[in-house]
């Protein structure tokens, strides 16, 4: 029963080791960062989502296609006009690099709240709080938290609605594009440092 036993593991190993062999677990490729310098010093990136194809999750109440289909949205008063979507985001060449998540709530106990998290599984998370009114044909939010490549940065993000007008692509609606700006905050001087 023992070398059954003990035989039986050494031909799982043996067996798990030439799967990994033929059978690569995680694609490692990771997309190039598409990042350019900003007119008055910092970082610029440009994003963009494709509506409806990019659109991954979309909840709300009373919403007559949630996504995925079946999805149940609480019906508690607590969200009532909060709107949750989750999207895949896009670099300029159309890649797909990440997530992102728009929180949209208006209501009367918490006014006007637009907010979105994007993540970059190689690169890090944006936090960013925008500004309900529409300037320009565009949102304007300021970057209230990052992690990873983006801790310790200050900027903003700018959202804008693009119709697709060509109709090259007929299930297209449009897109959301998201053009990050960000500045490394100056470390303040320690004490030490001083002459």
């Amino acid at each position: 029963m023992l070398k059954t036993y003990v035989t039986g593991i050494v031909i799982g190993i043996a067996g798990a080791v030439a799967a990994v062999g033929y059978l690569p677990a995680v694609n490692l490729d990771r997309e190039v960062s598409i990042v350019s310098v900003a007119p008055n010093g910092g970082n610029s990136e440009t994003f963009h989502v494709n509506v409806p194809g990019d659109r991954i999750m979309l909840g709300a109440q009373a919403q007559a296609n949630l996504m995925p289909p079946g999805l149940r949205w609480p019906e508690d008063p607590v969200f009532a006009g909060v709107r949750t979507e989750l999207f895949k985001v896009r670099n300029s060449r159309d890649a797909v690099i990440g997530v992102g998540s728009r929180v949209v709530v208006q209501n009367e106990k918490l006014g006007n709240v637009i907010e979105w998290t994007v993540h970059l599984p190689a690169r890090g998370s944006l936090y960013v709080r925008m500004e309900p009114e529409n300037q320009s044909g565009q949102r304007i939010g300021r970057l209230r938290a990052g992690t990873r490549e983006f801790a310790g940065l200050s900027g903003g993000l700018a959202e804008r609605w693009v119709a697709n007008e060509t109709g090259d692509d007929p299930v297209s609606q449009g897109r959301i594009e998201m053009v990050a700006t960000y500045v490394a905050n100056a470390r303040p001087e320690s004490a030490g440092d001083q002459p």
